[in-house]
């Protein structure tokens, strides 16, 4: 055979398997360059496809023949070369990094196993070989965490490649990326943006630019290099424009690639990207979630839509929205599809919105991920929120030779000019005296731990403006209910909301009066930030109460609220800098340290799992950033008909499945068992349930079931 081709378009033309590898090691090894890893990028790319030289594959491209293995060749390539992190990512180019196995491994997928495994012969290879070096980083081979970390990044990079190269190909170049600003032209578009504020009128919106004044000089500063940082400030304080300002700013300054913004909440992801398209241009943000799928439209190579659903692939946008739970679940996955973002987080700014949220269960392989990203990525990593976990103690294990820097100095006076509430403690309150008291109040919000209280409450108001917010509601009823709260609000009209504490932090309400049941301190404090959130009456006048109710709160809070009262018994000014660092430092003590890593991923990492060493496969299966135990089923109603019509008839698109989100409720699998044997549950396929029954959904409570406590994340 005079030619071995890789790829082969609808038309009949070629692409050479060379100019593949050549093409695929060049695009790697431009990418691996940003963590020095240029010629373990090369090596990867150049080897990746060694396999297709084989007669078996070229009988399975041009005459349609049986599926070859054509990844173990440059595996077994790289192997024999030593580069054993170059041999994971050729292995799992396609099928993702498989768990290393152990020497006994004879037979399977385990990396191992597939170097002892037979492969068809590939020699014409040697004729066409490319000169390559089996180098790695400075930093690999000293401990098999950050090994199995690089091995990630690697990975993305050659997958990433790989793709980027192959479409080239298969569109003959017509697919249309890029075209984004650059940093330095973003930094201008926030100073022209911000540019009104500097001459407040009042002593609110002084501060407010005080802030982001501090924060755009620390950005702006050459001593400021790259590492770990913090952002505090009390809700309130314009923090979500003001982090923008340090993270553009100092990613202009030091040279960094993007801005990568990670929040918990499905409440607040959606309007902190909306907020960061009016200020950057709508081509230049790019908003990641489950929630949010770009549709194409055949043939539309030119719109800002086609081109977010190319980046949405591999996270190339200069400033990208997205969830932790997305951030975290791509750090420890192993399939292609996760990882191929993981090279452009290397070379950013990373801004971790609410960042008290990080899971406590999972708190040390998170923080041991963010300081991979510090030590060898040149990231820069801001922690940003109004109640700082003090984190300091597990950063100096994980990144021993970095400090933490505060971004604004003084965060002692900061909270002492936003106190704007005075948090009272009522004690025991039985559910028909709360009701009672909030019947007495003409705009009132409660916040309670689950959502059967709720509901239970909720019921027991009376008059006109009562409200219910819980995560038995859709998320479009929710933000619908939210729009009427603001304006009721707005014109001082009678109003009182019962939700859980899914309205606690990141949403625009503001309320005279806070009732909430006990909680962790720092769940107490976001509450009090929907009180005079907007500073228009005093301390002395905006209370918010604390409260505890007959029935005792759920297990999965007793560390918390524990901790809480200690603080409450121990300190005057219980939402201070001081007191929350304490609160943070007890609740990790009652905890303890291996509650903290659940699942052991660190450990499988270090010294493998049941035998396997560098289990990529295994931990992908075991780390999910917030617990699995839900199910998720879509509400039918009058006003989706024609939607879930056209779902059941089959119409996928990604339109419809993104329209279908907004009426997604999550639900845990005894509620959702029961629904099923009742019958009220349509099951479309395995991912799409509907609920039948419409009589079963409120205008006002949501979904009726026996209900427990629940969280609004979004995936």
């Amino acid at each position: 055979m005079e030619n071995f081709y890789a790829h082969r378009r609808e038309n009949g033309e070629l692409q050479t398997v060379l100019a593949h590898l050549l093409g695929t090691a060049e695009k790697a090894k431009g990418f691996a360059a940003v963590f020095d890893a240029q010629e373990a990028g090369y090596l990867c790319g150049i080897l990746h496809d060694i396999g297709k030289y084989s007669a078996e594959f070229q009988n399975r491209l041009l005459k349609n023949g049986k599926k070859v293995d054509h990844s173990t060749a440059g595996a077994k390539v790289a192997w024999k070369s030593k580069n054993v992190p170059a041999s994971f990512c050729i292995a799992g180019h396609h099928g993702g990094l498989p768990d290393g196995g152990n020497r006994t491994d004879a037979e399977g997928p385990s990396l191992l196993a597939r170097m002892k495994k037979a492969v068809p012969n590939y020699d014409a290879w040697e004729e066409e070989r490319q000169p390559f070096i089996s180098s790695l980083p400075n930093f690999c081979n000293k401990d098999a965490f950050t090994d199995s970390f690089f091995i990630r990044m690697l990975y993305s990079c050659l997958v990433d490649a790989d793709y980027l190269d192959t479409e080239a190909f298969m569109t003959s170049g017509s697919v249309v990326r890029g075209d984004y600003d650059t940093i330095p032209v973003l930094a201008e578009k926030l100073t022209d943006y911000i540019a009104p504020w500097w001459e407040p009128t009042n002593a609110l919106n002084k501060k407010r630019c005080e802030i982001l004044n501090a924060c755009l000089k620390a950005g702006s500063n050459q001593q400021n290099k790259r590492g770990l940082y913090t952002l505090t400030v009390p809700t309130g304080g314009g923090k979500t424009v003001s982090s923008l300002a340090f993270a553009l700013q100092h990613a202009k300054t030091m040279g960094l690639d993007r801005v990568i913004y990670v929040i918990p909440y499905c409440s607040i992801i959606e309007q902190t990207a909306a907020v960061f398209r009016q200020i950057l241009g709508d081509k230049n943000v790019l908003e990641h979630h489950a929630g949010v799928d770009y549709e194409v439209l055949e043939g539309d190579i030119d719109s800002f839509t086609y081109r977010k659903s190319l980046a949405a692939e591999n996270w190339d946008m200069p400033v990208v929205v997205t969830t932790a739970v997305q951030f975290f679940e791509s750090l420890y996955a192993n399939r292609a599809s996760k990882c191929r973002k993981l090279h452009h987080i290397a070379n950013s700014v990373i801004l971790f919105d609410e960042a008290q949220m990080l899971p406590s269960y999972h708190l040390r392989p998170c923080i041991a991920a963010i300081s991979q990203l510090v030590m060898h990525y040149r990231a820069t990593a801001v922690l940003c929120t109004a109640t700082q976990p003090a984190l300091n103690e597990i950063f100096a294990e994980f990144l021993p030779e970095q400090s933490v820097k505060e971004i604004y100095p003084n965060t002692e006076e900061l909270y002492q000019f936003f106190r704007r509430v005075t948090i009272k403690q009522e004690g025991l309150i039985a559910t028909p005296l709360l009701a009672e008291k909030l019947n007495r109040q003409r705009q009132a919000l409660c916040i309670v731990n689950t959502r059967k209280q709720a509901q239970e409450i909720f019921s027991m108001l009376e008059g006109e403006g009562n409200y219910h917010l819980s995560t038995l509601m859709y998320a479009r009823h929710r933000r619908q209910i939210l729009d009427q709260v603001r304006i009721r609000l707005k014109k001082n009209l009678p109003c009182r909301l019962i939700a859980t504490s899914l309205v606690e932090a990141g949403v625009d309400i503001d309320f005279p009066v806070v009732y909430r049941e006990e909680a962790g301190l720092d769940s107490i404090i976001q509450a009090a930030g929907r009180c005079n959130r907007e500073g228009k009456r005093s301390a002395a006048e905006s209370f918010t109460y604390l409260f505890h109710m007959d029935e005792p709160a759920p297990p999965l809070f007793a560390m918390n609220i524990a901790a809480s009262r200690r603080i409450l018994a121990d300190e005057e000014e219980i939402d201070g800098p001081q007191a929350i660092a304490n609160y943070f430092y007890f609740y990790r003590l009652l905890l303890g340290k291996e509650a903290q890593d659940r699942d052991r991923i660190l450990d499988a990492l270090q010294k493998g799992i049941s035998g396997s060493i560098f289990p990529f496969a295994q931990v992908a299966e075991k780390f999910h950033y917030i617990e699995q135990n839900t199910k998720t089923i879509y509400i039918a109603l009058e006003e989706n008909e024609t939607l879930i019509q056209r779902i059941r008839q089959g119409e996928y698109t990604q339109q419809t499945l993104r329209d279908l989100n907004q009426y997604g409720i999550q639900l845990y699998p005894n509620h959702y068992a029961k629904l099923q044997q009742a019958g009220y549950l349509e099951k479309i396929d395995e991912a799409i349930v509907i609920l039948s029954d419409r009589n079963l959904y409120s205008g006002e409570t949501g979904l009726s079931i026996a209900v427990e406590t629940g969280q609004g994340y979004i995936f």
